[in-house]
């Protein structure tokens, strides 16, 4: 098999699909059309769809990411990482910590945010499952 190949071998003999140098490369170009979609929603939309929306982005971002750093992981365990970070970001806001770095950093207040919201638990489960669904499918 060559470097090229789009064969894996798996523990049932070869399996068909992407390698991982590709798949990493879908997902690091997929993470930065991400980045633009978050930005584009910020200058086009206002309120609850630039809110819950980025919300989305953000667990699919981060679902990017955990594939760009180990990409044969597996869809549905890379929805629950990125699921369970977003989440876990979220939750920190219930203490002073993010306030606290954010006041420190704009990079701090962009990735932590500052305020708990809990509706953005529920958005954020829905871009781990659009990151699941469209990798699952492909």
């Amino acid at each position: 098999m060559t470097s090229s190949s789009t064969e894996l071998a798996g523990p049932d003999g070869p399996a068909t699909g992407p390698t991982p140098a590709r798949r990493r490369l879908a997902a690091a170009v997929a993470a930065l059309v991400i980045v633009g979609a978050g930005l584009a929603l910020r200058t086009v939309a206002v309120g609850e769809v630039a809110k819950y929306g980025g919300d989305a982005l953000y667990t699919l971002l981060l679902f990017a990411l955990v594939l760009v750093a180990a990409p044969r992981t597996a869809p549905a365990k890379a929805a629950a990482v990125a699921l369970a970070v977003s989440w876990g970001v979220e939750l920190l806001q219930l203490t002073d910590v993010p306030e606290h770095l954010a006041r420190r950093s704009t990079a701090a207040r962009l990735v932590l945010g500052t305020t708990f919201n809990a509706p953005d638990l529920f958005w954020y489960a829905v871009g781990a499952a659009a990151g699941w669904a469209v990798v699952r499918r492909a």
